[in-house]
Parts: structure tokens; C-alpha cells; sequence
């Protein structure tokens, strides 16, 4: 299946001060979590952002929370944002197809996968926007997702899926500010 711009919303899982630091490769995994808010942004796809403990693990990145402008902000308690029922009502609760990236892969993106996908969703997630603490827990968490139906792409894959065909107003704008 591809994943359609009309019926998909962006979820960005727990990309906050106090743990990106401690994430393998966490700058390029926050760069790539930016670069997908914006570009949900520029199409017209909805943006939801989770923060874990905000108060103790501190706020979404400033260049997430920057790019994802206009989004929905939750906070959560469970490492599963479709567990802890902060996901109600929210632009995840009405799509269909849920992109998926943030941290930690084999903890609270892997949980919230999973419980999407047991809810009905069909849910992608996206690997290069992902990052753990162990590069081995990271690959773990995308054999085990994987297992279970859910799709594991790249961000390249989201954005040439959401914008469908070349040689639109649209793609030349989407290449040259993000593609390029």
C-alpha cells in the first residue's frame, strides 16, 4: 500500500531535550523528525507531536516544534501514546494511515506502533527519523514492528508517496526546498 497524503497524518514520538542527547546519531534522527514536520506542513498533512514527562524529560527540540508549527502538541504518561488515550481525538485518531518517527524506536515508538496497528491503523515508520539509545535496540524494534505488519520506510519514501506524481507546482517547491 502506498501511503496517501488525503488520509495519513504525522506522528512524532518523544523528541525532547533531556533524552535526544543520549540518542545514537540523535542529531541526524532530530533532523530528519524536522524535516518530515515541515514537509507534512508544506503538503497539507496533519502534524501530532507527543511529549513523555514533559516536566522531567523537558520539551520537543525547538527546530521539531519550529517545523511542526501548527500541530497538535499531547503529552503522555504511557510509553504507548494509543495506551495512555492521549492519541483521542486527534488528527492520528481520525486518519487511516499513521507515519511514525521519533524515540525511542524499541520503546515508545515501538509501543505506540504496535497499538495503532492492533487498533486498525495502517502505520509506517519512517527509519531514519527513528533513534535509541543501542543501535541494536533500534534494529530490534523495526524486525519486531515488521513482524506485526507495519511498515518500515524512509523518509524519501513519505515524501514522493505524499506528493503522488512530478511535474506539479507542488514538486518543484518540495525539491527544491526539501529534496534538492
Amino acid at each position: 500500500m502506498l501511503i496517501n497524503p488525503a488520509t495519513s497524518a504525522l506522528l512524532v514520538i518523544d523528541v525532547q531535550e533531556r533524552l535526544a542527547p543520549a540518542i545514537h546519531d540523535g542529531q541526524h534522527v532530530a533532523h530528519n523528525c524536522a524535516w518530515l514536520a515541515g514537509l507534512a506542513a508544506r503538503i497539507g498533512v496533519p502534524v501530532v507531536v507527543t511529549e513523555h514527562f514533559p516536566a522531567k524529560i523537558g520539551a520537543t527540540l525547538p527546530a521539531i516544534a519550529a517545523a511542526a508549527a501548527g500541530a497538535e502538541f499531547v503529552t503522555k504518561e504511557c510509553f504507548s501514546a494509543q495506551a495512555d488515550g492521549c492519541l483521542d481525538r486527534t488528527a492520528v485518531d481520525a486518519r487511516r494511515q499513521i507515519i511514525v518517527c521519533g524515540t525511542e524506536a524499541h520503546v515508545c515508538v515501538q509501543q505506540t506502533a504496535l497499538g495503532l496497528r492492533w487498533a486498525g491503523k495502517q502505520v509506517f515508520v519512517v527509519a531514519d527519523a527513528c533513534g535509541s539509545r543501542n543501535p541494536a535496540d533500534h534494529e530490534l524494534a523495526f524486525a519486531r514492528m515488521r513482524s506485526h505488519g507495519i511498515e518500515i520506510v524512509s523518509r524519501e519514501m513519505v515524501a514522493f508517496e505524499w506528493l503522488q506524481r512530478g511535474g506539479t507546482e507542488l514538486f518543484r517547491e518540495i525539491n527544491r526546498d526539501f529534496i534538492r
